[in-house]
């Protein structure tokens, strides 16, 4: 049986906001929703939710959810966790501020943080809603990797609950450290699966307009492929004929660099992550 918790949503009306703000708005958690831009605010409302003030919603959370964009975490909380009550989390649903020391901290309140999978592209769907939903959060399952800088159950236990309620419907919360969830993201699923993912379409598009293929036929072969490569490569389907492997070794050494497992090396994240947070390097 859930516990019933009271739960702030600071950036209630952004992009992740209103998706958090939507799945909170289905359970019995005491919620408050916090929104300072003028279109932000109009969304909450339109949705039909009361905003309340920053530090009167922080101030009683026992889970402050902070889905406000990264560059604006610094900022953000620097003024609310100094607000929060003893024992509470401040939770982010992206590692890279709080993987590069950009946050406010308090000894007496816990810092976690929470990421959804997205629905696998080996879910078994069922429905046209589970189709629809590729972010997920909405009708399709999915998974979420968390991490809790805390080691009592009862934390644990309120951050998995609130993971599930925010990421709905939820298979799986896997637990890791913060660290492993910077290397998961941006690392392994933004440089180089999303990186794929814009390379496939710029193949698509150079078929289309270089090569004159249709855009139907080369869409066709392109989706389908994707699927069968995607299955052999990740699951080990079906093995990939001896003609794809010598071609798949032509891409390889035309594409790729010799040196490109290098990303995963801490330096090379602290770079990466130095990027994306618009600093020129991240101090350890």
């Amino acid at each position: 049986m859930s516990t019933t918790h009271r739960i702030a949503v600071v950036g209630a009306g952004g992009k992740m906001g209103m998706r958090v703000s939507d799945n909170l708005a289905r359970t019995d958690h005491i919620v408050r929703y916090v929104e300072n831009s003028p279109a932000g605010r109009t969304r909450t409302l339109d949705a039909g939710r009361t905003l309340t003030d920053a530090a009167e919603a922080v101030a009683d959370a026992d889970i402050v959810v902070l889905a406000v964009p990264d560059l604006a975490l610094q900022a953000v909380t620097a003024e609310l966790v100094p607000q929060m009550k003893a024992g509470a989390v401040a939770l982010t649903l992206d590692p890279a501020a709080a993987y590069a020391g950009l946050l406010t901290d308090r000894d007496d309140v816990v810092r976690a943080v929470a990421h959804p999978c997205h629905p696998s592209i080996f879910l078994q769907r069922t429905t046209p809603a589970e189709y629809a939903d590729t972010f997920g959060g909405i009708a399709a399952p999915q998974d979420a990797i968390a991490a809790v800088e805390s080691d009592d159950p009862a934390v644990r236990a309120l951050v998995e609950e609130t993971v599930r309620a925010i990421y709905a419907p939820v298979i799986d919360v896997h637990f890791v450290t913060i660290k492993q969830l910077a290397q998961l993201e941006p690392t392994l699923v933004e440089t180089v699966a999303c990186m794929i993912g814009a390379l496939l379409n710029e193949a698509l598009d150079e078929a289309i307009h270089t090569m004159g293929v249709s855009e139907a036929a080369a869409r066709s072969i392109l989706y389908g492929h994707t699927q069968v490569a995607l299955a052999n490569g990740l699951r080990g389907d079906n093995p990939f004929s001896d003609a794809c492997l010598i071609a798949m070794d032509y891409g390889r050494e035309s594409i790729i660099k010799e040196d490109w497992k290098k990303i995963f090396r801490d330096d090379e994240l602290d770079r990466n992550l130095a990027r994306m947070l618009h600093l020129e390097k991240i101090e350890r």
